[in-house]
């Protein structure tokens, strides 16, 4: 008999609670279940008749236990709600106190509160979302290396700690540059004198090893260089993070928080690897760039035309403009090869090899070299222009190039000057007095026939003649009132007409800038421009009050 019950009447409290939509347990005083709804067991899976309730939901059991000392002699259950988590799961539990005693508890999901923390979970991963696109927006924004760190070092104090520090790794010796950014932003770099291995996690890092977890690294063995300056107070938590490059370690991340804030969780951890993924991958394309550029500007040194100054009292002016304003080198070049006297011959080469860009720049600079070696036999310009030719057809490239070599030099008072044209535009002579005059020098192109034929034109330049090579990126530019004409020789000739006197420097500045402005914003070729001029202060005889030119064949 049941206690409570009428005399000779008979409660099955198991069979009554039964069917209960809401998940119910009966428990009695002892804390033992006594009946059950079929729906409790999906609340409480540990749930069993006649086990102790504490075996399926301590939280509950305890809750159960308050109810029945605290109400003793006057079980009421209002006001005595209890709340915990069944598998992850938030429950309140609502106690309604039966006749014998007993105390059933419903459970009811407290869903605004699951509602409410998801809301707040999305809510942060929204944030760390936009917060790793500006991450890798900002970061790839830069390819110079230091202000990379910066951005890195900036931001992870921002979002990530209190402060933060960026180690790079070590290419010589053993001072660390090491950036920091503290509470204020500023970031502040140093170099330090000190060995990362000494600091548990960094030197595994810096080696681009996996991270060692935060809570295995004591904060009070941080040493001082590694905390920015503007961090008072002890470290609470530190975290260290390899900063993942490509193949390479693009260094260390380490983070630092206030003994007022919460430890690193590992989610905190998982975050912070996100964001030193796209900081390495960063730093990596940065650096990636920096020595491609360092190799590059190596490169161009030997690829670009050489600035002319004056030699053995003779000027020489040069001027170069690739074809498009975003490639530095191309096809055309000229190069001055100087003669150990005045009364020694000094070299001037300039050429252009067919097509542009890159490609063309290579073969440029293999012409260059070879001309280079050929110097000494440079009394013959057929000779040279020969062997050029050979070498040129012993390689596996199509390309082939036009040529022109002038020899200057002081005899007897005057300024000889020898032309040998290789399928060139022939040099263009300004006179004294404004008179332009065709150099009487062919040949044929170099790097495409076996055998060339050439002609050697011999004169001599009065003071303030000059004597100006070109390619035929001058003379082919189109442009114009029309947008199609070419500039052309004659225009060119009448141009140069007025340049009488002028140093070598202006003359190759005006061709220069007349082609510029015929072309505007039009495609051209590339250009390069030489001037040689005498000096003024050269006496040379005349003969007849003209000066004399032949030529060899």
């Amino acid at each position: 008999m049941h206690d409570g019950a009428p005399a000779g009447v008979e409660i099955d409290l198991a069979g009554l609670w039964t069917n209960v939509p809401c998940p119910t347990v009966v428990v009695d005083r002892a804390g033992v279940v006594r009946a059950l709804s079929d729906s409790a067991p999906s609340a409480l899976p540990g749930v069993h008749l006649g086990s102790p309730l504490e075996e399926a939901a301590a939280w509950l059991s305890s809750a159960h236990r308050d109810l029945v000392t605290t109400s003793a002699g006057s079980l009421t259950g209002e006001n005595s709600v209890a709340s915990g988590t069944v598998g992850g799961r938030k429950f309140d539990a609502h106690p309604a106190v039966l006749a014998g005693g007993e105390v059933a508890w419903s459970l009811v999901e407290n869903t605004g509160q699951l509602l409410r923390e998801a809301q707040r979970a999305l809510a942060r991963e929204q944030e760390r979302t936009a917060f790793l696109l500006e991450a890798s927006s900002v970061l790839m924004a830069s390819l110079n290396v230091d202000r990379c760190r910066e951005a890195t070092v900036q931001m992870a104090a921002r979002h990530l700690a209190d402060a933060a520090v960026v180690i790079a790794p070590v290419s010589h010796g053993r001072r660390l540059p090491v950036f920091y950014s503290g509470p204020a932003g500023v970031v502040e770099q140093r170099s330090v004198d000190a060995d990362p291995a000494e600091v548990g996690g960094l030197g595994e890092a810096l080696r681009g090893f996996p991270p060692v977890p935060s809570r295995w690294i004591q904060p009070d063995t941080v040493p001082d260089w590694l905390i920015p300056q503007d961090f008072t107070g002890p470290v609470g938590s530190v975290m260290i993070i390899p900063l993942p490059g490509h193949g390479v370690s693009a260094g260390a991340l380490v983070l630092l928080r206030h003994t007022d804030q919460s430890v690193f969780s590992e989610d905190d951890e998982v975050f912070a690897r996100l964001f030193a993924a796209r900081a390495g991958a960063a730093l990596s394309a940065a650096r990636l760039y920096a020595e491609q550029a360092a190799i590059t500007r190596t490169l161009m040194r030997d690829l670009l035309p050489p600035r002319l100054h004056g030699l053995h009292g003779i000027e020489f002016a040069g001027g170069y403009r690739a074809s498009e304003d975003y490639e530095v080198v191309g096809g055309d070049f000229y190069d001055l090869h100087p003669g150990a006297t005045p009364e020694d011959e000094t070299l001037v080469v300039l050429g252009d090899v067919c097509g542009k860009g890159l490609d063309a720049a290579m073969m440029t600079g293999k012409i260059r070299n070879t001309l280079q070696a050929l110097t000494p036999l440079a009394d013959d310009h057929q000779g040279v222009l020969r062997l050029l030719n050979t070498a040129m057809l012993a390689t596996e490239s199509t390309r082939f190039a036009t040529l022109v070599l002038a020899s200057v030099s002081h005899r007897d008072g005057a300024v000889l000057l020898r032309l040998t044209c290789a399928g060139h535009p022939p040099p263009l002579i300004v006179r004294d007095g404004g008179h332009v005059e065709q150099a009487d020098t062919k040949g044929t192109l170099v790097g495409a026939f076996p055998r060339i034929t050439l002609q050697t034109f011999e004169t001599c330049l009065a003071p303030g003649e000059t004597c100006v090579l070109y390619t035929d990126g001058v003379t082919e530019a189109r442009g114009g009132p029309l947008g199609h004409d070419f500039f052309g020789e004659e225009r060119l000739a009448t141009a140069l007409t007025g340049c009488a006197g002028l140093p070598a420097e202006a003359i190759v500045e005006r061709v220069l800038m007349m082609t510029t402005q015929w072309v505007g914003r039009r495609a051209h070729d590339d250009i390069a421009v030489v001037a040689i001029t005498a000096p003024r202060r050269t006496y040379l005889s005349a003969v007849d009050g003209h000066t004399r030119g032949r030529y060899t064949a």
